[in-house]
């Protein structure tokens, strides 16, 4: 199974430890892609309109300075650099050894600075959107679009694709031909707060279940105890099958 996780807009970091090293990184093909990303930000963060080019707030000085000194910044693992709503519902700090080691290998986060990485890949606190347009690269969800096929058409494998994203990230990888079959979008009615924090709660919940659902009829009964599920067939091929879900 594959879980696919948005990054949060907030992220914390550590004062001291070793920094960023790209080739330790999950999924290496993505390396070039990664330090042409990380090179373009370095030089659009260090401009004078920066937070328009990033699309922040002027207030976010510090945040976007940060941007400009990534490959010596200490570099923590994803699971503690990724913070907010939907992080807190999932408490990747509070795992059983069992659930640790089906996050670690079921959960990709999505990420525009990246591409995509897993909870044990170090890396560094930053910011920007996959929503940005980068100077130097273009659009970041397209730049990513067609190497991250391969790579996380491959991490799914048989298995399904939980799909915990927003349609930011979405449009950086949409799983096709077979992979589309089992793939399974999980949506929140309500609020954007409530939605992150009930995704978070769904992935927590699977990192717990007894058995590995393989098909989508088995994934809404595997979080059936702990949330109102309504499961909705795709329209057409290559579409999503959709999970509505609300916490009991």
């Amino acid at each position: 199974m594959l879980v696919l996780l948005p990054p949060s807009e907030s992220k914390t970091g550590r004062s001291r430890g070793k920094p960023l090293d790209l080739g330790r990184l999950s999924f290496p093909t993505l390396t070039a892609h990664r330090q042409q990303v990380l090179d373009a930000l370095a030089a659009a963060s260090a401009a004078h309109d920066a937070h328009e080019v990033l699309g922040v707030s002027p207030n976010l000085v510090d945040e976007v300075a940060r941007n400009t000194a990534l490959m010596s910044t200490p570099a923590p693992p994803a699971a503690q650099v990724y913070t907010g709503v939907l992080y807190d519902a999932l408490d990747l700090g509070d795992l059983t050894p069992g659930q640790r080691r089906r996050a670690n290998r079921w959960i990709v986060v999505v990420s525009a600075l990246f591409g995509a990485v897993r909870p044990t890949d170090r890396i560094p606190p930053y910011r920007l959107s996959m929503a940005v347009n980068l100077p130097g690269v273009g659009p970041l969800a397209g730049h990513w679009r067609p190497v991250l096929d391969d790579e996380l058409t491959a991490a799914a494998g048989t298995g399904l694709v939980v799909d915990c994203r927003s349609s930011t990230y979405t449009a950086a990888w949409t799983p096709s031909g077979e992979t589309a079959r089992r793939w399974v979008q999980v949506r929140v009615p309500g609020a954007t707060h409530m939605a992150k924090h009930t995704r978070g709660l769904v992935t927590r919940h699977l990192l717990g279940v007894d058995r590995e659902p393989r098909t989508p009829a088995a994934l809404a009964r595997a979080l059936e105890p702990a949330f109102e599920v309504g499961l909705t067939e795709p329209a057409r091929p290559g579409q999503p099958w959709v999970l509505d879900t609300t916490v009991r």
